[in-house]
């Protein structure tokens, strides 16, 4: 698809925007590929080098998720492999990171939220690119955890690094909401922190989201912004989020209430511990993980009331949590 001096064209004549995106297999890195080869533009997706093995059923399988698009394969926490088996001396005017950490650990968290991203930032500027588009989280706002301090690091580095920039922080996704669905399905109730009106969110779909991330390269207004963007409708708490599934199910609501004092008791004693055998440091930090998420809404927050707001999260695309 590209030439050995990275330019490309269409048949107007016109030279083609080449991008570059980091975490192309990720769960949105997937969508927002597609979306930018169905724009028609000049993309090379980076996968990790398990997925690319020579020959291999799972190099195949990268390559149909990614069709469209150049795959290339390397470890994007290796400099040296992100520079000569991604860039590879070529130029290019955009790069994207979809890249965020698997586990949420602390070590995991600092090597690819921060490190890897910078790596792609360092190896966006060889390549001459101009544009750097990140997804980010909309969690950030109130940081607390490790994943969260990392990504906004990086933030900070990007913001100020010359590149025109778009910062993403999106709200749920709709995957993250569904990992109820198996259980209520078989007949079990629906898991819900306090009265389960604790936390809500905007949850946006995957593929709105990657429209909104492309259009970051169109539209001049969303350049050098850090921005927040949830789905269409109002905030849905996580009770409504089960009476919904129940609705749809065509079953009575069935609730089992956990109080959030069950982490306030785990919390400490994982952190003490830790200390003691740090191979528990992760343990105790996906604890905290497991707090935050359910008592904290996935909303824009704001700082001098310390209160979150679902009406100044922005909506956009179509896509409802109800249709998905």
């Amino acid at each position: 698809m590209s030439s050995l001096s990275g330019i490309s064209g269409n048949s107007s004549g016109q030279r083609t925007k080449r991008v570059f995106v980091a975490g192309a297999t990720g769960y949105i890195g997937k969508f927002v590929t597609r979306e930018l080869v169905a724009r028609k533009y000049d993309v090379v997706s980076f996968a990790r080098e398990r997925s690319g093995i020579d020959g291999s059923a799972s190099a195949g399988q990268t390559r149909r998720e990614l069709e469209g698009s150049e795959v290339r394969f390397g470890d994007i926490c290796d400099m040296e492999s992100l520079i000569g088996s991604g860039i590879r001396g070529e130029r290019f005017d955009a790069v994207f990171s979809c890249l965020t950490s698997r586990s949420g650990g602390v070590k995991d968290s600092w090597m690819i939220d921060y490190k890897a991203n910078r790596n792609v930032l360092d190896a966006a500027k060889a390549a001459g690119a101009k544009q750097f588009v990140l997804l980010s989280a909309i969690c950030v706002q109130k940081p607390m955890l490790e994943f969260q301090r990392a990504k906004l690091k990086f933030e900070h580095e990007l913001r100020n690094s010359g590149m025109t920039y778009s910062i993403v922080r999106p709200t749920a996704f709709f995957k993250s909401l569904a990992g109820q669905v198996d259980a209520v399905k078989k007949g079990k109730p629906y898991v819900i922190f306090g009265n389960g009106e604790l936390t809500s969110c905007k949850p946006i779909s995957e593929s709105d989201l990657a429209r909104f991330m492309a259009d970051c390269l169109e539209d001049p207004s969303k350049r050098n912004e850090i921005l927040p963007v949830g789905g269409p409708g109002e905030p849905i708490s996580a009770k409504a989020q089960g009476k919904l599934l129940f609705e749809l199910l065509g079953r009575k609501p069935k609730f089992r209430k956990i109080p959030l004092g069950v982490f306030d008791l785990t919390i400490p004693a994982l952190k003490l511990l830790s200390k003691l055998f740090p191979i528990l440091e992760d343990k105790a930090e996906f604890a905290r993980t497991g707090r935050y998420y359910a008592s904290e809404s996935m909303l824009a927050f704001d700082p001098e009331t310390k209160t979150y707001d679902g009406a100044a999260t922005p909506s956009f695309g179509n896509d409802s949590l109800r249709d998905f």
